[in-house]
């Protein structure tokens, strides 16, 4: 096998336009493409398809995330944009819903229209 290069995520939709507009508007990625099978976004150097489905059950995990320099900055501009970042009863989360982990790193998680949860993490 080649040595694997960039990134190529995949996340499910029921509905591509709603999808399409939180992605792209909300948060901020790179439109690519729109077919009857997926739409693509660019993530820096990785690839993101939003898989078009009929129907299907969001996972209860994280299934993509986003490494960020600064998350408090933004998990406030996600919110600014109506965001609402997912509590946990079994987590210590601060006020903007940010929890820390022992080793130092900061994790805020959201969903997608579709309850795909999504986070942003700050790594020491």
């Amino acid at each position: 096998m080649a040595t694997p290069r960039n990134l190529i995520g995949f996340v499910p939709t029921a509905d591509g336009a709603r999808a399409r507009a939180f992605y792209e508007q909300v948060l901020g990625l790179h439109f690519v493409s729109d077919d009857q099978f997926a739409i693509v976004f660019r993530s820096e150097g990785n690839m993101i398809r939003i898989a078009k489905m009929e129907s299907f059950t969001p996972a209860p995990y994280t299934v993509l995330g986003w490494e960020v320099s600064d998350i408090e900055d933004e998990v406030k501009r996600l919110a600014d944009k109506g965001v609402a970042f997912e509590r946990y009863a079994f987590l210590t989360q601060d006020a903007s819903s940010i929890w820390e982990a022992p080793g130092g790193a900061k994790v805020a998680w959201f969903k997608d229209p579709d309850g795909n949860v999504l986070s942003l993490s700050q790594h020491p």
